[in-house]
């Protein structure tokens, strides 16, 4: 609860943390328009594959030319300004940066860029949660080994998850259920980028004058987000999915206590312990009362009598029994709240959640029947969806992480609804993100 007080002490000592960010895309951007307005912070340097592009979205976030107009990392420490450029490893390895953001979502860049962080001795806090998932708890390790933070992103669904499960343990509670809310049907499944604005209800014109990437919405409509989020969240709390992955129950924010908690006990978690994603929408279609759609929540137990008593007389919302409440925060602020991040690793070193093992992970899963000779096409295309798995299961399928599902050939067919494995792809086993997951897999699995 100091963080601010510990930002003010940087600026009397005219000694700001330097940030590096990679990625000036939606999330990036909002980061942006945050830390010009935040003490202590000094954003050096911006890499970006399309500097121009990088430079339209600061002027867009509120940023005044002057602020970005530096030609050089030593400029712009000279001046307080921001060096804008393409390289991300030349701004990973100036010795000035004291904390990178890697705001990509490309899981074989953020892979790199974390084991360049290693190399240069840079804290990391991966907005880029794709790369997570694929390889997460082994790139943790190494950075633990390293010296230095690899942090989740605040703001993110997923690190407020944490936050919450981290609250209630510590304060003694066990945790029954934790997750997000979206919007789901099991029809999402199929959405392609050319089916995703009729689901959402968007028209042509909206699209044609928003600044919206087709694929990337679809792949918060067809599941695979969801299913990559929870996987984090899995790995960074010790919670694990349930053996079919995510069922998606429509749920309000009235009865989390009644649904999230075990089949035994009248709910629907196959067990005590799991991460969950609850939809908005009833499966008629109709909407959900008071749902979290764009929330994330926790359910826990009281564990005695006296507790159950204690929620009574606060107020809490519990099921029949008093025995299972629940927490919820309505809305995230996405990279708007990503300063706690950056903050908590530079001046506690510590992550705002970071994997401490391998319990979930996404796997492709076929949209439709797949033909061999066909490239895969990723995360929100149009031949494979994210699948959440309890890791082992993963390993023991052999199943292709939806990370790495991306610009690779079949080698045979592959079913509608069946998870795709390794075997039925041809793979550059010489890919450093390849070669990142394999070990993962072994040191792990």
């Amino acid at each position: 609860m100091n963080l601010h007080n510990l930002l003010q002490a940087r600026v009397a000592e005219g000694h700001p943390i330097r940030v590096g960010v990679i990625g000036a895309g939606k999330f990036g951007s909002m980061y942006l328009s945050q830390a010009a307005r935040t003490p202590g912070v000094h954003i050096l340097g911006i890499a970006d594959l399309n500097p121009g592009r990088a430079r339209e979205a600061l002027v867009r976030v509120g940023w005044k030319p002057e602020q970005f107009d530096a030609s050089s990392f030593a400029q712009a420490i000279r001046s307080g300004t921001t060096f804008v450029s393409d390289d991300a490893m030349a701004l990973i390895r100036h010795r000035a940066i004291d904390v990178v953001i890697d705001a990509t979502g490309a899981p074989a860049a953020g892979i790199a860029h974390v084991l360049a962080c290693c190399e240069h001795h840079k804290h990391i806090v991966m907005v880029n949660v794709e790369a997570d998932a694929l390889a997460g708890p082994l790139l943790a390790q190494r950075a633990h080994e390293a010296g230095i933070v690899y942090s989740l992103a605040y703001g993110d669904q997923p690190a407020l998850i944490c936050e919450m499960v981290d609250w209630a343990r510590a304060a003694g509670f066990e945790v029954i259920a934790a997750g997000k809310g979206t919007k789901y049907l099991p029809a999402y499944h199929a959405s392609t980028p050319d089916t995703v604005w009729g689901h959402y209800g968007f028209t042509e014109e909206r699209v044609k004058g928003g600044d919206f990437n087709a694929q990337m919405f679809n792949s918060f409509l067809d599941g695979t987000k969801s299913a990559i989020e929870m996987a984090a969240v899995a790995n960074a709390t010790g919670l694990l999915p349930a053996a079919k992955g995510l069922e998606f129950p429509a749920c309000g924010v009235d009865d989390l206590p009644r649904l999230l908690k075990p089949k035994a006990d009248g709910g629907v978690l196959a067990h005590r312990g799991q991460v969950e994603v609850v939809s908005s929408i009833e499966r008629d279609g109709r909407p959900v009362f008071r749902d979290l759609r764009w929330g994330v929540y926790l359910t826990f137990a009281a564990g005695s009598g006296y507790v159950q008593k204690c929620f009574k007389e606060y107020g809490l919302l519990t099921d029949d029994t008093g025995e299972y409440t629940a927490m919820y925060k309505p809305y995230h602020l996405i990279g708007l709240e990503l300063g706690i991040s950056v903050a908590s690793a530079a001046l506690r070193e510590e992550p705002t959640g970071a994997p401490m093992g391998w319990n979930g992970d996404c796997v492709a899963v076929a949209k439709r029947a797949l033909k061999a000779g066909e490239t895969l096409d990723g995360e929100g295309g149009y031949t494979v969806y994210g699948r959440l798995m309890p890791a082992r299961d993963s390993v023991k399928a052999g199943a292709l992480p939806i990370g790495l599902a991306h610009k690779w050939k079949l080698k045979r067919d592959v079913a509608a609804g069946k998870v795709v494995a390794w075997e039925d792809v041809a793979f550059d086993a010489k890919s450093d993100a390849v070669k990142v997951r394999r070990e993962m897999e072994r040191m792990f699995g």
